[in-house]
């Protein structure tokens, strides 16, 4: 018998053990191929209409994978290799050479590493087509129906994915010349000494942990410790606070507490709670280090995919505030008005809702009484009439009106943003037109305009007597507004009527600014969704191949429960308290983390990302609630099984 045959058939025979480690390479073969089909494509460049995005941020997305699957493969295979000490010490006790063992257990590793290779390129052939359809469709773009698989990008897999094997592989030979026999033999009776609790290190995890959460929390603008630390480092001191603090949390806090949950007498000595408390006790210092690069590592993803979800959540909420008007341009000739008009009126995709015509003043104004937001004295402003206001307000579908007397006015801007925009209301601002001066007071703010944003300039509105006065002194701008039905798919239409627009009309549209956001928003939701799933499935098979190494280690201790009369109830009871213990905290720190960053990413976009976020926290949990149940039984099974 070849060494190649027993590699083979100790693959065979462990396969249970290896499942999910193989079918987590595989998800990330698929995953990888499919980045890089969608980088070779031309097909896709062309429905994209040569689109550089999609080819950079795919290559980018690799990268990330390639060094993710790496550091992955080498930690796993470092599990298995570790957990057959005692069988690596058999084979030298027969007389078997180092040199042969690990030659053995790199050809298993090599193996593995080309089925995963074969099956995952096999896989992604037939499921990147279903990926490309998810991604056009998510970016708003028509589905491609001549997307072929790339030689290019089959020919890029098997290289690094070849090569992460090798080393890998190579890794698990070097390992077998670190192990002494004696030590082999006595792998699962090597001493486990109770660590020590300490309540100052317990309570400088809480203060490492708050005092990130306090500076993430904290006005960019207004915090006197970002002015003190800078805006460069201070993000990297919350991110080694939080690290420390979480590494911290589980190395020390939890033995304290658990520690302390043994002083509750009738809890501990009920049923097997004194085996479970013990355990962990025992363990959960070894863990430390897994768990925080867990915690951390899901607290990136859930951040990551909940910020993308978000973008692509209010994309049309941005695109409609930037474009109350589904089309607004400046009209400098009537005819082309009637061009756009017979334009509008042939299409039977989309109703016309109304059609305003807009008088706009564009007034210079000394904006010094206003704030130091402006980097110049003078701004240029684009002024409407009350009346023109109210008007464009009511067929837009908002109830709002505005009322004021001749040197009032109000502002409207729909990009505020408090500590950075200026502060309008009671400010004062003079108005210079012909070598003639008009002071006027703003009376309100309007975190909204009338007006699409691209057209004009900042808007303000002044009383329908001091725009009569103004309108004498300056020539009028025309603006034409449309309020158009299905606005979201106006493609055609808004192609159409640029093509008659000279450049000067300063043409916008709602379709143009809900398209990009959809195409940007789509690409990195599509990326951050796969990236965070191979993500989540890699730390959930660390967890579970840690938690099967620990069950091998108990089986005989759970043989002798069992035989003074531990029922199998109790047993499998105990090991789903354990086991939820360890998968509940990384999971509960990453999503506290995780609350924090994207509460002080809602402060500063001026979003809600309650829904969005929830969603992405809800599916995350449900992929760990899988995980673990999956791991309470392989651990129940491996401890209960006789020999």
């Amino acid at each position: 018998m070849t060494l190649f045959s027993i590699a083979r058939k100790n693959i065979r025979k462990n396969f249970t053990n290896y499942f999910l480690y193989f079918a987590s390479m595989i998800f990330s073969i698929v995953i990888y191929f499919t980045f890089v089909s969608l980088k070779y494509d031309t097909a896709i460049q062309s429905a994209t209409e040569g689109s550089t995005k999609i080819s950079s941020a795919f290559s980018g997305a690799a990268v990330v994978l390639i060094i993710f699957v790496a550091i992955f493969i080498w930690y796993s295979n470092s599990f298995f290799t570790r957990k057959r000490k005692k069988e690596v010490g058999l084979y030298s006790l027969l007389g078997v050479r180092k040199k042969q063992i690990g030659r053995m257990l790199f050809y298993e590793n090599f193996l593995m590493g080309v089925l995963a290779l074969l099956a995952g390129i096999a896989l992604g052939s037939v499921l990147t087509r279903f990926f490309v359809s998810m991604l056009m469709k998510v970016m708003g773009y028509d589905a491609v129906s001549n997307f072929s698989i790339s030689p290019a990008a089959i020919i890029n897999t098997t290289i690094v994915f070849m090569i992460i094997t090798l080393i890998t592989s190579l890794q698990g030979y070097r390992l077998i010349y670190r192990f002494k026999l004696i030590e082999l033999f006595h792998a699962d009776q090597e001493g486990e000494r109770e660590p020590k609790a300490s309540w100052i290190t317990a309570l400088l995890s809480l203060v490492f942990i708050g005092t990130g959460y306090w500076l993430a929390l904290q006005n960019l603008l207004q915090s006197k410790a970002w002015a003190a630390m800078g805006f460069m480092l201070t993000p990297l001191v919350i991110l080694m606070t939080v690290i420390i603090g979480t590494y911290l949390l589980f190395n020390t806090l939890t033995v304290t507490l658990l520690k302390l949950s043994r002083n509750n007498k009738n809890r501990f000595w009920n049923g097997m709670n004194m085996i479970g408390v013990s355990q962990l006790l025992y363990r959960i210092k070894g863990n430390a280090r897994t768990l925080t690069i867990i915690a951390v590592l899901s607290a990136t993803t859930l951040t990551a995919v909940g910020t993308a979800y978000s973008f692509y959540y209010s994309n049309a909420n941005s695109a409609q505030q930037a474009n109350p008007n589904s089309m607004m341009w400046i009209s400098r000739d009537s005819s082309m008005t009637k061009r756009v008009d017979e334009l509008i009126a042939s299409t039977a995709h989309h109703e016309l809702l109304y059609h305003v015509s807009v008088p706009v003043l564009e007034v210079d104004a000394d904006v010094r009484g206003l704030s130091e937001a402006f980097s110049h004295d003078i701004q240029t402003f684009s002024i409407i009439s009350q009346h023109d206001f109210n008007e464009l307000v009511k067929v837009q579908g908002c109830k709002d009106t505005i009322t004021l007397s001749r040197e009032e006015a109000v502002a409207l801007d729909p990009a505020y943003f408090e500590g950075i925009s200026p502060a309008y209301v009671g400010s004062t601002v003079t108005l210079k037109q012909n070598k003639q001066e008009q002071q006027i007071t703003f009376k309100e703010l309007k975190k909204y305009s009338v007006l699409n944003m691209g057209t004009v300039y900042s808007t303000m509105v002044v009383s329908d007597e001091l725009f009569t006065q103004l309108e004498k002194q300056t020539n009028t701008i025309m603006l034409e507004a449309y309020g158009l039905s299905n606005q979201d798919k106006a493609k055609q239409l808004t192609e159409d009527i640029e093509g008659v627009l000279p450049d000067s009309a300063s043409f916008t549209s709602y379709y143009q600014d809900y398209a990009r956001g959809m195409e940007s928003s789509g690409l990195l939701i599509f990326m951050g969704g796969f990236l965070g799933l191979v993500f989540l499935t890699a730390t959930g098979s660390i967890i579970y191949f840690k938690q099967l190494t620990e069950a091998n280690s108990d089986k005989a201790r759970y043989q002798i429960l069992n035989k003074i009369g531990v029922n199998r109830r109790e047993v499998r009871k105990s090991i789903a308290q354990q086991v939820l213990f360890i998968f509940a905290l990384p999971l509960v720190a990453g999503i506290a983390h995780c609350a924090v960053v994207l509460s002080a990413l809602s402060k500063l976009l001026h979003m809600n990302l309650v829904i969005p976020v929830v969603i992405c926290m809800g599916v995350y949990t449900c992929v760990y609630l899988i995980y673990y149940v999956v791991t309470v039984r392989s651990y129940y099974k491996i401890v209960t099984k006789t020999n």
